[in-house]
């Protein structure tokens, strides 16, 4: 019995939230990621102007973008709100229990609020503000929901579908570049953000989800080990 418990706990192991394929590439792009956002936070520290970069884009107003795609920046938008982005988290766990992955349930959990957290740390920190002192917006909060919660789907899938390293590293990118390239559209469409804000929100869920799977890893298979470790050391 205790055989068939140790080789249940091995194949547990096996089901990682960061899969083998892509964390190669993941770890230096999280590190650059990393670098990205605190050069623009120190960059436009205590800032309330659009920088070079954002001019080149659009003007900050509130009217960016008219019927019938402001209607569609707004359902977009509304997916980052507490409301859509409740909904959105509980769907992603119930597909995740669904399929019997019990850390990827837990890591769309983790590692979205980890990511909204760090987005909100250091829109306080930094300090930039749109449209008013009141109105902090670096980085962005509803991007950086949206491209993690993009992350952990697709590194779900990378390892169910099991992706080599190209494959899944390219699935996984790809998904956050399009989840985030939405969301910021939206929120620089609807004037709640400047650009750079969005490039800080997507480059911050890039930093923030593969050290956070990698933690949920270590941290399941730490878990499954003590049991084995608790029966050894009873029968010795």
């Amino acid at each position: 019995m205790d055989r068939l418990d140790r080789h249940h706990q091995r194949g547990q192991r096996l089901v990682a939230v960061l899969p083998p394929s892509p964390r190669v590439w993941l770890g230096p792009i999280a590190a650059l990621a990393a670098l990205v956002v605190v050069l623009l936070g120190v960059l436009y520290a205590d800032d309330g102007e659009p920088g070079t970069v954002d001019a080149w884009f659009v003007e900050p107003t509130a009217d960016s973008v008219q019927p019938p795609w402001r209607r569609v920046a707004l359902a977009v938008d509304f997916l980052g709100e507490p409301a859509g982005a409740a909904a959105l988290v509980v769907a992603a766990v119930a597909g995740c229990l669904l399929l019997r992955q019990l850390r990827a349930a837990v890591l769309v959990v983790v590692g979205t609020g980890m990511t909204v957290g760090t987005a909100t740390l250091l829109k306080h920190l930094v300090g930039r503000t749109i449209h008013g002192d009141g109105n902090l917006s670096y980085p962005s909060g509803h991007t950086a929901f949206a491209t993690a919660l993009a992350l952990v789907v697709a590194l779900v899938a990378t390892g169910r579908l099991g992706l080599g390293r190209t494959a899944g590293t390219l699935l996984v990118l790809a998904a956050a570049l399009v989840a985030g390239a939405a969301m910021g559209w939206a929120q620089v469409a609807l004037g709640a953000h400047y650009p750079t804000d969005v490039l800080g929100g997507w480059c911050t869920a890039l930093a923030v989800v593969p050290a956070t799977a990698w933690l949920v890893d270590r941290t399941a298979d730490r878990l499954a080990d003590r049991p084995a470790d608790a029966g050894r050391r009873e029968h010795s």
